[in-house]
């Protein structure tokens, strides 16, 4: 026995719907968007580091990550033509707490609050030697301390030298985390 089609097309299941109930709806307003993308020679988007909640593939050349409230990312964007590279940007980004203020950033919704921000090869070839650095200890990078990326972010604007993140001053930052 098969069932009707009902008469009303708008009261008829609709294959998107029936997917994002099965997986959760496809976005969330307390999570940061952010948009990814590569074109070959041309444009790359990536997350150097961070957790997203959920990837979406939205076609061949872009993509969005999820970031749940509180996570770290660290987002690298370069552009290129045909006389090499025109941009270069890192930013290492905090998904907002609800009812917090964010910064609005292009490519990322509903905007983040900017923790470090990197232009130019003199300024995120260092940023990412840091973050090397900081994997090498067995550090994840989404753990470091929040303050740890805005005292690098005001050091590179001064074009001072970086501070290292050392086993210990991670010690200091978990221990802080338990008494709060």
């Amino acid at each position: 026995m098969t069932v009707p089609a009902p008469a009303d097309p708008l009261l008829a299941p609709r294959p998107a719907l029936a997917q994002q109930a099965a997986h959760g709806p496809a976005h969330s307003p307390t999570h940061m968007r952010v948009s990814l993308a590569f074109v070959e020679h041309r444009v790359n988007i990536w997350l150097r580091f961070g957790r997203p909640v959920r990837e979406t593939i939205l076609d061949r050349w872009r993509r969005t990550a999820q970031f749940a409230p509180g996570a770290l990312c660290c987002r690298v964007q370069w552009v290129g033509n045909a006389y090499g590279t025109a941009l270069w940007r890192l930013m290492v980004l905090q998904a907002p707490m609800p009812f917090d203020d964010a910064q609005r950033v292009a490519g990322v919704s509903p905007g983040a609050r900017i923790l470090l921000r990197a232009e130019g090869e003199r300024q995120v070839k260092p940023v990412l030697e840091a973050i090397d650095a900081i994997e090498q200890v067995g550090i994840d990078p989404c753990a470091v301390a929040v303050a740890y990326w805005r005292t690098l972010g005001n050091r590179l604007a001064a074009r001072q030298p970086l501070p290292e993140y050392t086993a210990e001053r991670h010690a200091a930052h978990l221990v802080r985390g338990l008494l709060q």
